[in-house]
């Protein structure tokens, strides 16, 4: 047996959390100084964490490896079993061509600059967070934006600034199913759930999501597109927030931000029925207007995320010159169509493009069913057993609970492989290639399945061996004042590491330990670390390359940093306001008790 000890090190607890910090100051120095790639640092770190969890903290060798492969195993299941095969669904959308019938679809919406920039970066980009995260909605909402006619940094900074209010139910919550993960292993708190966590951040994100679109008008086009298009951003923005609050604490946490999407998408078109801006700002005017000079390629061949080639095109936002001659859809190219002009999707094709995430919906709606829930959470579709070999206390003596949950049938990732298999069906795609697509997708995220597994390692072995009870202990003695740090440290972890998954991995158990030991509410706290988190992916290094890659500015992540960096702290200075609100009687009712 192990057990944890508080102040290993000299016997001084501000030296032992000093010492416990090495992992962490490690992974931020290779990632965010020496700009190490992603799968290196994480590994580096973890060894870093081993050793100091073993020299210093005195953790048994074969513990110590134990909790690297336990944690290690989670990093993959669920987590990566659900953003490997979310991604695939993506893939085959792409192998069929329906995903260009897809973008065509938000271009007949309106062909105000400022819409798309709702629609696709903010709507449509929450859509794909909500299936995959990990950079995809950047990457893809950038090459819509670009073959829409925005200008390559505008595009970037736009799709950044979007990609916030919806990270934390991100990859169908996988954020939160973390987050409960390593908070409940720490805690005995009965809120610290997925269904816990999820709640309370859909009490605190939907408020950015009111703001966001606002902001994403303002980066469009200035003053004149706030004054001039502020009620579709803002019926955008309140219809996705009363969405997401709605599916997060009384219908879905994984299927939160799917809802969301679609409501608040929704919404703007019913709106765009009855109301349009008093002046339209087309592609060819916004070109007119930018004062910003960048070098127009033709044709730029980028690479999206996890390795997926991206082309921009005006027809299709794949594989032709800009402007020049139109590829055919599924359906082909309509009878009365002249070459250079975009295809003419049929109702079917349409229908068929839309498809796999109504499948998704209806798929996740079934089995959130208590019934089916009660059922599928038994013997023989899930299991639950200690992590063999793991015997570890606490200091004051209390079992670590290292309990395991293979759920194979209910998992997301599961229910991800079942709505691909119906899809691939809908799009018609051959069984043959369904599986070279599926084989691809894992070959594209081999580096992004070493990282997440990695840091996950990293953060059980830190967790069990005491690291983070005596970091936590020591960023207790800040007190109250803890509450408006809180969501600050969930933004670092975001920016050092690109991902809300890892930033709850590492700091999760230590908001609540901390949370704990300051006489704060433990699931405000961790539910700060993934709401002030999300504000940090439009800074993250990695988000920067990938943006910058899909626009064709790599190298010039600088230019795209100093457009962001700004709203990114904006915002998070609004979370910690909204966190410290929450802590005191003036919001306290927000925070559930039960």
């Amino acid at each position: 047996m192990f057990q944890q000890d508080l102040q290993p090190v000299g016997d001084s607890l501000a030296l032992s959390a000093l010492c416990a910090a090495l992992p962490l100051l490690t992974l931020f120095v290779l990632l965010g100084g020496l700009r190490l790639q992603a799968w290196l640092a994480g590994l580096i770190s973890l060894g870093v964490a081993l050793v100091i969890g073993v020299a210093l903290f005195g953790m048994p060798v074969g513990q110590a490896a134990l909790a690297a492969f336990d944690g290690a195993a989670f990093g993959f299941f669920p987590i990566l079993w659900i953003v490997i095969n979310a991604i695939w669904v993506y893939n085959l959308t792409v192998a069929s061509g329906h995903f260009d019938v897809l973008r065509r679809s938000f271009e007949k919406v309106s062909p105000d600059q400022r819409i798309q920039a709702i629609i696709i970066a903010f709507c449509f980009g929450a859509l794909l967070e909500a299936l995959a995260g990990f950079g995809t909605p950047v990457a893809i909402t950038v090459v819509m934006l670009m073959a829409l006619g925005f200008r390559p940094i505008k595009a970037a900074a736009v799709a950044l600034i979007a990609n916030t209010a919806p990270v934390a139910f991100g990859a169908l919550a996988t954020p939160i199913v973390t987050l409960a993960s390593v908070t409940s292993a720490v805690s005995d708190d009965p809120r610290l759930t997925v269904d816990g966590l999820g709640g309370m951040v859909g009490r605190q994100t939907p408020i950015l999501a009111v703001i966001v679109p606002l902001i994403l008008v303002l980066v469009v086009d200035g003053r004149r597109g706030l004054k001039a298009t502020w009620l579709p951003a803002l019926v955008c923005g309140g219809a996705f927030a009363v969405a997401q609050f709605v599916a997060a604490n009384y219908i879905s946490v994984p299927l939160a931000d799917i809802v969301a999407a679609l409501v608040g998408a929704a919404a703007v078109v019913l709106l765009l029925r009855v109301w349009t801006p008093a002046d339209v700002l087309t592609a060819e005017q916004a070109a007119a207007e930018d004062d910003e000079v960048e070098d127009a390629r033709a044709t730029s061949t980028r690479r999206g995320p996890n390795g997926l080639s991206t082309t921009v095109t005006a027809s299709t936002g794949r594989g032709a010159p800009a402007g020049g001659g139109a590829t055919s859809g599924p359906g082909g190219t309509s009878p009365g169509s002249r070459a250079g002009e975009a295809p003419r999707d049929s109702g079917a094709d349409v229908a068929k493009a839309y498809a796999p995430y109504l499948v998704i919906i209806a798929i996740f709606s079934i089995v959130s069913i208590p019934a089916v829930v009660d059922a599928l959470a038994k013997e023989p579709f899930t299991y639950s057993f200690a992590w063999p070999g793991l015997d570890i206390t606490n200091p004051a003596g209390d079992p670590v609970a290292t309990l395991f949950k293979l759920n194979w049938l209910p998992a997301a990732g599961t229910l991800m492989i079942l709505a691909g298999v119906i899809t691939a069906a809908i799009l018609k795609v051959s069984p043959g290639e369904a599986a070279r697509t599926y084989v691809k997708t894992y070959v594209e995220l081999r580096s992004a399945i070493v990282t997440v597994m990695a840091v996950l390692g990293l953060a059980y072995v830190m967790n069990l061996s005491g690291q983070t009870t005596s970091l936590g202990a020591w960023l207790a003695g800040a007190g109250g004042a803890f509450v408006l740090l809180s969501p600050i440290l969930g933004w670092i972890g975001v920016a050092v590491t690109g991902s809300d998954t890892s930033a709850n991995a590492l700091f999760g158990a230590l908001q609540v330990q901390t949370a704990r030991e300051a006489g704060l509410d433990p699931l405000l706290m961790a539910a700060a670390n993934t709401s002030g988190g999300v504000l940090g992916k439009m800074v993250s290094p990695q988000n920067l390359a990938i943006a910058a890659a899909a626009v064709g500015m790599a190298g010039r992540e600088g230019d795209i940093f100093r457009k962001v960096i700004g709203w990114s702290l904006g915002l998070l200075l609004l979370v910690c306001v909204i966190v410290g609100l929450q802590s005191t009687p003036v919001r306290g009712w927000m925070v559930p008790t039960s």
